[in-house]
């Protein structure tokens, strides 16, 4: 079975693959300094909650945008798993082209995201990585990474806006019912969330003035849900992209197993 790890700067999803399926997924909050003895107590327990254990885990792969946390989590694979990790922007083969000036900068996620599109969205795409971050990335019609966008998320965005304004409260981000708020929250609820619809909407319209070819657009991540059927300009939703593109890099490291 499969460990996949897909560390982002504010979530780390850990997910079981039996050959067929996907057969459990845990979360926890992304912290840098964790040790590979703290993941393994800790996992081994939702282990052990959903039946399995850490010797029938034979194959481990990890992608992070936390540097300093990759020694750690390649040490949970050796001790616990007892085998070498595939790490993305490491040791692990892609096969696809970065496409930008300096390939090295291109984060892991992203990378990992434009395989896991390319495998089942026809043409060139554009993929929307709704997370601590929000970035757009341009996937040409045989899966090469073009490059993008890079924009800063809407819970980082809210909580720069009361951090920095002293009478502005910490508020839930949702869909208001109307554009015009009637009080602060709603004001500031509107702001962000429909200020971020209009951000997306407008990098979306100017990447496609860019590209000679139609774009499907495909939004993922954390915070991607709060925006569909608030947007005509997306096509799909599809919360599965990272764990498909990293099965499919182990898969194509593995000799197709």
């Amino acid at each position: 079975m499969l460990l996949a790890i897909e560390q982002g700067n504010t979530n780390t999803l850990f997910a079981v693959h039996d050959g067929q399926t996907w057969i459990a997924q845990w979360r926890a909050a992304t912290d840098s300094t964790r040790t590979a003895d703290e993941y393994a107590v800790w996992l081994s327990q939702l282990l052990h909650m959903a039946g399995l254990q850490f010797g029938v885990l034979d194959a481990c792969i990890i992608s992070s945008v936390v540097p300093q946390s990759i020694f750690n989590l390649r040490n949970l694979a050796r001790r616990y798993l007892h085998v070498e990790p595939l790490v993305i922007g490491e040791n692990a083969e892609l096969g696809i082209e970065v496409r930008i000036d300096k390939p090295s900068e291109a984060g892991a996620d992203r990378l990992v995201n434009a395989i896991g599109a390319h495998m089942v969205y026809p043409g060139p795409l554009i993929v929307i990585d709704s997370g601590t971050a929000t970035t757009f990335d341009v996937i040409a019609g045989d899966g090469g990474f073009e490059g993008g966008v890079i924009a800063p998320g809407i819970n980082l965005s809210m909580e720069a806006l009361h951090a920095a304004a002293a009478k502005l409260p910490r508020v839930a981000i949702q869909k208001p019912q109307r554009v015009i708020g009637k009080d602060t929250v709603g004001a500031m609820q509107s702001g962000v969330f429909w200020g971020y619809i209009a951000l997306i909407e407008g990098l979306i319209s100017r990447i496609k003035s860019e590209w000679p070819e139609p774009l499907t657009v495909i939004a993922t991540g954390g915070v991607a849900s709060l925006f569909h059927g608030a947007s005509l300009q997306i096509d799909h939703f599809d919360p599965d992209l990272t764990i498909r593109g990293l099965l499919e890099i182990h898969r194509r490291n593995s000799g197709g197993a």
